[in-house]
């Protein structure tokens, strides 16, 4: 069995909604030459995943009308006709616009994260991750918040199906997961677990911890929501409380976790203050987790992250390292102010609008300490103590 497994598809390149557009796939490919540079790339390379997804597993979760819609937007040139009608799937907007080619990469991106649960859930790897992934915000009928085809859903429906398994999803992104939550509302199989920014300031606006699932899933929704410039430490605090609850009342057969990494300070669409250090401990959270709870099986998945130069390589490199076990981890651990590789740099510096960080970790030491500190911190602790309470 492989320790773990790294899913890349090209034409996941592909999800492109246009030049200017926030989310940015370039990210992907920096991250890649991070490990490359590194040193901790797979030595036998990422595993390609089917080039085509089952009709069936895409059916499970979006509705025929909405995935046919999406098919018919993605050609070069539209019908005018469909063009008008884009808005009622959440596919002219702004945020989530339709382009060509539109459905084959939100394709081919659901393919890779089934590909990875399947992997798992097989024997086949302990731990599979697919970085373009974690399409978190679409729903069975329309896209939504740069998200076309729900991922995530795609992948947990296959492993209800196909094997029967409990699931806790967990999702790290600043914003709510939304999209998943809705999928398995009311699946007493499912649990899922969404630490991000209050809806009160931030899209989808969504996320209260008031919000439980209903029927026979009720109770296992769990959502945390952050006050607006939480730093690590009460973030950290938090989000390892309730892991640990969830944990427990959900006693799952696999971990599948989304890793969004916009509540770094330096992320443009939000108003979290924390730092590269959550993004060195939740995957170190989860991955214990998965040996203590699942025999070890967890699927990881992208998600947002919208300064791609000075955040996300590094946030979704340390991610690869603590699934892989890669020895640099304990070079960074022992030393905070460890630098990132000087070919990195020089390769992607001359491209990058504002200068590089040069180490793995930040120094927030030397950040403006935030406001109203010690309020932030205490309406975040009644939220997970909120949070915990529903699920004893």
């Amino acid at each position: 069995m492989r320790d773990a497994v790294y899913l890349f598809h090209p034409n996941s390149l592909n999800y492109v909604f246009g030049q200017n557009h926030p989310f940015d796939q370039r990210r992907i490919t920096l991250t890649r030459d991070l490990l490359r540079t590194a040193g901790a790339f797979p030595t036998d390379g990422a595993i390609l995943p089917a080039d085509r997804l089952d009709e069936e597993l895409l059916h499970a979760v979006h509705v025929p009308e909405y995935v046919e819609r999406v098919k018919a937007l993605s050609e070069p040139a539209p019908d005018d006709g469909l063009v008008g009608d884009a808005q009622k799937y959440g596919l002219d907007t702004d945020d989530t616009p339709f382009f060509p080619g539109m459905h084959r990469s939100a394709e081919i991106i659901a393919a890779a994260s089934v590909a990875a649960a399947k992997l798992v859930m097989d024997g086949d790897a302990r731990h599979a991750v697919n970085l373009a992934g974690g399409l978190h915000h679409a729903m069975p009928q329309r896209g939504s918040g740069f998200c076309v085809y729900n991922d995530a859903s795609i992948a947990i429906s296959f492993i209800r199906k196909q094997y029967g398994a409990r699931v806790l999803y967990v999702d790290t992104d600043v914003h709510h997961g939304d999209g998943v939550e809705m999928s398995f509302y009311s699946d007493p199989g499912v649990y899922t677990y969404s630490i991000h920014e209050t809806g009160k300031y931030l899209f989808p606006g969504t996320g209260l911890v008031e919000q439980r699932g209903e029927g026979e899933g009720f109770g296992c929704t769990v959502n945390l929501p952050m006050e607006p410039y939480t730093e690590d430490d009460s973030w950290l605090e938090c989000f390892g409380s309730v892991l640990d609850d969830v944990l427990r009342k959900a006693k799952p057969d696999i971990i599948v976790s989304q890793h969004g990494c916009d509540a770094h300070a330096l992320d443009p669409l939000a108003h979290v203050h924390c730092s590269m250090k959550i993004y060195r401990e939740m995957p170190r959270m989860l991955h214990e987790a998965a040996h203590a709870y699942c025999g070890g099986r967890w699927v990881a998945l992208g998600g947002g992250g919208y300064d791609i130069w000075r955040v996300v390589p590094r946030a979704w490199a340390l991610l690869w390292m603590e699934m892989s076990g890669h020895p640099l981890l304990r070079q960074i651990d022992a030393d905070p102010k460890l630098r990132l590789p000087r070919e990195w740099l020089e390769r992607w510096g001359p491209e990058s609008p504002e200068e590089l960080p040069e180490t793995w970790l930040d120094d927030p030491a030397s950040w403006s300490p935030m406001p109203r500190r010690a309020e932030i911190e205490a309406k975040n602790r009644r939220a997970a103590e909120l949070a915990s309470m529903y699920l004893r």
